[in-house]
């Protein structure tokens, strides 16, 4: 495992963060993501809303009407408080969509004897962003629930759960622009460990309120100079 190859791809990526392809992903990486995410907040509510009967007959109490409010509000409430933790999963699974301009910027600037590739359709990319997002919604929970029961490894199960996941997800789009998916999985097997280590490195500020929001740029950044490395090893 290359930890000195891993803090140079990052630091590259950071060195061009300022890119002008790179603030047009974050952009609207970040708005579709809001979005969305509002969405779900007014879809839960008015589901709860309309699931639930305007009066409640409860022991001792008789029928209430206020049990109705309380389920709303506080569903309501419980979804904008997790809103607050899907908001990076669900901008990194939206930023894969648009992975190919953050691709572009890095091998035009850094590695530009490069032949062009050709663009991965509009239908495929939103296939495999759905799939991802999916993914990372179900395995978030998984390490929700473990987070729970090990509280005192909670940081480390979250780092380790998302790392794993965005190395295999970012590298695997980042090769295949070049290599094919069969291709792209066989150089992801092969450097499993280094590409997982990349992906923690990615996931550890994730933590950190404002800066996980540029993440899932410099994720993208980074394992495209990652996959050019490995892949000039590997050749």
């Amino acid at each position: 495992m290359a930890f000195g190859l891993i803090f140079n791809c990052f630091g590259l990526a950071l060195s061009q963060l300022s890119h002008a392809r790179f603030r047009r992903v974050f952009f609207i990486g970040i708005g579709l993501s809001f979005l969305l995410l509002v969405a779900a907040v007014a879809g839960f509510s008015w589901l709860i809303d309309w699931i639930t009967p305007e009066q409640v007959w409860l022991p001792i109490l008789g029928e209430v009407q206020w049990v109705h409010e309380l389920i709303s509000w506080g569903g309501a409430f419980l979804l904008t408080f997790l809103s607050i933790f899907l908001m990076v999963p669900v901008a990194s699974a939206i930023t894969s969509m648009f992975l190919d301009d953050v691709a572009d910027a890095v091998e035009g600037r850094h590695y530009p004897n490069l032949p062009p590739v050709k663009r991965i359709p509009f239908g495929e990319a939103l296939r495999d962003t759905v799939n991802f997002l999916g993914l990372l919604f179900g395995a978030n929970l998984l390490a929700l629930i473990l987070a729970i029961i090990f509280a005192p490894a909670a940081l480390f199960i979250f780092w380790g759960v998302n790392g794993f996941l965005l190395g295999r997800e970012y590298f695997t789009l980042v090769a295949m622009r070049r290599v094919g998916r069969k291709g792209a999985v066989q150089l992801r097997r092969k450097h499993t460990a280094t590409i997982w280590a990349a992906g923690v490195l990615m996931a550890v500020p994730l933590s950190v309120p404002l800066i996980n929001l540029l993440i899932p740029i410099l994720g993208a950044a980074t394992f495209t100079h990652l996959y050019h490395r490995l892949e000039s090893r590997s050749g």
